[in-house]
């Protein structure tokens, strides 16, 4: 038997407050499904939050995550979300690291300025044509799978059937990403740009037999049917702010302030279960996890070491966790007095910065990178990428700032495990990290970044870092994983039981009254609400049994 069996009793108990969780439980109470939303921050929104990172200073960063492309049109328009999504012009910009006075601009308005860029950079005259080759034959991938992601799961060979091209599918699917790069083009630039989408938080060579980099491409490239990542107007606050709104109109009890400490899953149909907020219980029929499946497995050990039965039928009979999560990012927000002059004369900084602005991204130096990396070493030079969100939405900054010229940069590093800043001392990793971004960064401008930062009003400059170990400490995310652990490819194997709604919807865990509704979900991963959704769908069809 459970412990407590006075404590109330709601249809639903989500553990986490974040995008994910909201979407939930704007579904659930929509319908009329009593729902609690229990969130350990002192606000919800999880890692999709816009915040003023400097006191006294009049800009509202997207701390965390900045860009968005997964989100669908469905889930926005059923929750009745005010939410704007502005299309970048630019795609990216990259400078050759070998000579960084000039470098590819891609822009989605001019082809033939597009292909004029690769001309002054590329070594073979027809690389701009064999990019914008690659990436229409990709472009039936998003296509095909998007409109899928909001339904139960597909089977592998129905997805590929509907793909319609074999060699595509392999090239994604079955062999290392790599090949497929070499195979489309000549420069090792080029190829660097089309590799980069497999490894925003992911660590693999570009010929990992994990395919771990073709997971992460696959869900960089698949986005709204188009591939495009869009920049969310007012930050990524105003998306987690809408469905915070939502929710509670539809009836959803959200709180704040309130960490679980364990979970003892119902033993079985007409139990309950129980969250714990230390002495605290709440009972539910159903519990939804909005972190991540190695903090559910600690919860649910908790909760057995405290007298529950597992799910399973032991004591503390768990699936564990086959993989330790491990995230492989930095993430450093900056404001600027103006954006920095480039080496490259012929490319003006407002451009250059509005899109994706890749630094030491050749495939060559990306491979490189892991290897240094995977020795324990800090990458030389650190592969980045760049975003001016102001550009394109200068709401976020106050008008002050706005008539001054002041831009935001969000800098991502790539290929920095969390095994790197793991048990040492966290300023002294974070300054080393951060060291070297900045100098990766001043290598192809014409000027020091840290001479056009701004400066609050204590004197200090206006320039943050935040390591894999900052994430784990501030938002619970373990190894700093921003996916909550390895990526899975978003359909069913052809030979995978998908005989109850947690498993058709890709939401199941271990236990039967437990569904993942976050990043770790099947389907979850970036800011797409995706995970939330599915998790809602299955859940009401068997609250419906």
């Amino acid at each position: 038997m459970l412990a407590n069996t006075t404590a109330p009793v709601y249809d639903v108990a989500i553990i986490g407050g974040g995008h994910n969780a909201l979407v939930a439980a704007a579904y659930l109470a929509r319908e009329g499904v009593r729902t609690i939303v229990l969130e350990r921050q002192a606000h919800v929104g999880g890692a999709a939050v816009s915040q003023h990172p400097w006191p006294g200073v009049d800009a509202r960063l997207s701390r965390y995550s900045y860009l968005v492309s997964l989100l669908p049109r469905r889930i926005i328009d059923e929750l009745g979300l005010d939410v704007t999504l502005l299309r970048r012009r630019y795609s990216s910009y990259t400078p050759d690291p070998s000579d960084p006075t000039r470098g590819i601009l891609i822009d989605n308005a001019d082809a033939t300025a597009t292909a004029a860029s690769f001309a002054r950079v590329a070594a073979s005259p027809a690389e701009a044509d064999r990019f914008a080759a690659f990436s229409r034959r990709i472009e039936p991938l998003a296509r095909a799978l998007f409109p899928t992601v909001t339904e139960p799961l597909r089977r592998a060979s129905e997805i590929r059937q509907m793909l319609g091209d074999d060699a595509l599918w392999c090239d994604v699917v079955e062999e290392p990403l790599g090949r497929m790069l070499h195979e489309s083009f000549d420069d090792d630039i080029t190829r660097g740009i089309a590799l980069t989408d497999g490894l925003i938080g992911t660590f693999a060579r570009s010929d990992d037999a994990s395919l771990r980099q073709n997971r992460c491409f696959l869900y960089h490239v698949i986005g709204g049917g188009t591939g495009d990542w869009d920049v969310p107007v007012g930050g990524m606050g105003r998306v987690s702010a809408e469905l915070e709104r939502v929710a509670r109109e539809a009836g959803a009890e959200l709180r704040c302030g309130t960490e679980v400490t364990a979970l003892r899953p119902a033993l079985g149909t007409g139990d309950a279960s129980e969250v714990c907020m230390g002495a605290e219980v709440v009972r539910a029929r159903l519990v939804l996890s909005g972190v991540g499946p190695a903090v559910l497995e600690r919860l649910v050990a908790a909760g057995c070491a405290g007298g529950a039965a597992s799910a399973n039928g032991g004591s503390s009979n768990l699936t564990p966790a086959t993989v330790t999560p491990e995230g492989a990012q930095l993430k450093v927000n900056m404001l600027l007095t103006r954006l920095p002059r480039l080496r490259d004369a012929s490319v003006s900084p407002e451009a250059a910065f509005a899109g994706t602005f890749h630094v030491n991204e050749t495939l060559t130096q990306l491979d490189a990178a892991y290897d240094a990396a995977a020795g324990g070493g800090i990458p030389n030079p650190l592969p980045l990428e760049i975003y001016c969100h102001s550009l394109s939405d200068p709401s976020i900054l106050g008008p002050e700032l706005r008539d001054a010229g002041a831009h935001t940069l969000t800098l991502f590093a790539l290929h920095v495990p969390h095994r790197l800043v793991k048990g040492k001392d966290p300023d002294a990793a974070r300054d080393a990290l951060l060291s070297a971004a900045l100098r990766s960064l001043d290598a192809v401008l014409a000027e020091p970044i840290e001479g056009c930062l701004a400066t609050a009003p204590d004197g200090s400059p206006c320039i943050e870092a935040r390591t894999t170990a900052d994430l784990e400490e501030s938002l619970g995310m373990v190894g700093g994983d921003i996916f909550h652990g390895s990526l899975s490819w978003p359909w069913a194997d052809d030979d995978e039981p998908l005989d109850t709604a947690a498993r058709r919807w890709g939401v199941g865990t271990a236990h039967d009254g437990v569904l993942l509704c976050g990043s770790g979900a099947r389907r979850g991963g970036a800011v797409s609400g995706i995970g939330g959704h599915n998790a809602a769908m299955a859940a009401l069809e068997m609250l419906g049994d």
